[in-house]
């Protein structure tokens, strides 16, 4: 008798952990620190790897193979073009262009990038787009952490909040 209840338990045990274990989460971390010594924005992007190909992919209409074994230096000019029209920002209202450094793979599955925007004194608003990977799929959430003048905000970019005016 008690193996008639038991093992129906342990079953929809089992079915409820493993539906955790198939839900995938889009979300894309990316941290913006205001530099006063250096005049400097630092960008950093952490995005998944395949989530960028296949976004890249949808909007370009050409496969990618950023983060692997098999990139191009192509892929990596298409990934300095898709982050600009993707990530954006304004400072005082004015749009200032992002020098995009360098990439490396974390975790195995983790595309990070690092960015800069040079010779940025004090301002009182910086507002952000950021639109990476929301076009190919609408569960994706970018996730913004902005330091700046000691204080550190952050934002959560989605589908249908896509650009942020931040005031210092």
């Amino acid at each position: 008798m008690k193996n008639k209840v038991i093992y129906p338990l342990i079953g929809i045990l089992f079915l409820s952990l493993s539906a955790f274990a198939f839900h995938k989460f889009y979300v894309g971390v990316f941290q913006v620190n205001y530099a006063a010594e250096k005049k400097m924005i630092q960008i950093t992007s952490r995005i998944f790897i395949d989530d960028l190909n296949n976004g890249m992919e949808k909007k370009y209409h050409k496969k990618t193979f950023v983060g692997t074994d098999k990139e191009t230096e192509a892929d990596v000019e298409l990934l300095k073009k898709y982050l600009a029209e993707n990530f954006i920002i304004k400072i005082n209202g004015q749009s200032k262009p992002i020098t995009f450094l360098s990439k490396e793979i974390e975790a195995g599955d983790v595309l990070v990038c690092y960015s800069r925007i040079k010779d940025i004194d004090k301002f009182k608003t910086i507002e952000i787009s950021n639109t990476i990977l929301v076009d190919w799929n609408a569960e994706q959430q970018n996730i913004t952490h902005i330091t700046a003048f000691g204080s550190k905000k952050s934002v959560l970019f989605t589908e249908s909040s896509r650009k942020e005016l931040l005031k210092y």
